[in-house]
């Protein structure tokens, strides 16, 4: 592509193309409890990112060949819905959705109390209905929601952004323009009160320097993100005294 083809994403007063900050979150809508017939849902909302995630069990695994005897098996399917981009998207799963639910998979596992229920299977769900980038990180905070509207225990909340460097400047939340533009793009995942990362991914490269203000960056927008899904979780249980 021509240099003159790219797209101004940083303008000279420092915002962004879509006119946010380097620091700042896309607007952000998180609701639990939509789906009636799931143990947990929820959905997630990052600008016109968009994903659902829905949670089943404890339960009996569907393959006797799954069971484990000291803990719970935990399965996720991250897929993309057919009209979720531009082009209409084949609904098999992509290459690139296996290892996104793997991702996610291994994202949630060290906060969920699986050995509370051997023998049985913990199956989430994750359905992006509209993608402009970040989509993994947007599935993990519904999925981590989903688990705990599901009653699951956990030890605590999983919330994830990416930080991605666009023009020689590190931003928070990245779209789907600047991911396709940018010169790197980091996902972070955390489970805040136990200080533990539960998922960090770098494409493209990023100096020692660098790297270290992204991270900085992805805590300050996880921090965010993490006190909405505990202000979503208890503004459904809150009793509304009149």
């Amino acid at each position: 592509m021509l240099e003159s083809e790219r797209p101004k994403l940083i303008g000279e007063n420092g915002l962004r193309h879509d006119g946010r900050r380097i620091d700042e979150l896309r607007p952000v809508k998180m609701e639990v409890g939509i789906l009636t017939n799931a143990s947990g849902s929820a959905y997630v909302e990052f600008g016109k990112t968009r994903v659902i995630a829905a949670v089943y069990g404890p339960r009996e695994p569907p393959q006797k060949y799954m069971v484990l005897p000291h803990r719970a098996v935990l399965r996720c399917r991250y897929h993309m819905a057919p009209f979720s981009t531009d082009e209409r998207k084949n609904p098999a799963p992509s290459r690139r959705e296996i290892e996104l639910s793997k991702v996610a998979r291994e994202a949630l596992e060290p906060v969920i109390l699986s050995e509370l229920f051997p023998r049985t299977s913990i199956d989430i769900f994750i359905e992006v209905i509209s993608a402009d980038g970040g989509t993994r990180t947007a599935a993990l905070n519904a999925a981590s929601l989903a688990l705990a509207d599901a009653g699951i225990p956990m030890r605590d909340l999983v919330a994830a952004v990416a930080v991605g460097k666009v023009e020689g400047h590190l931003i928070l939340d990245v779209d789907q323009v600047e991911d396709n533009y940018g010169e790197a793009d980091m996902p972070v995942a955390v489970a805040p009160s136990l200080n533990a990362v539960t998922l960090l991914q770098l494409n493209g490269v990023l100096s020692s320097s660098e790297f270290s203000e992204a991270f900085k960056l992805a805590l300050k927008g996880i921090g965010e993100i993490y006190r909405l899904q505990k202000e979503t979780l208890r503004n459904k249980y809150l009793v509304k005294v009149e």
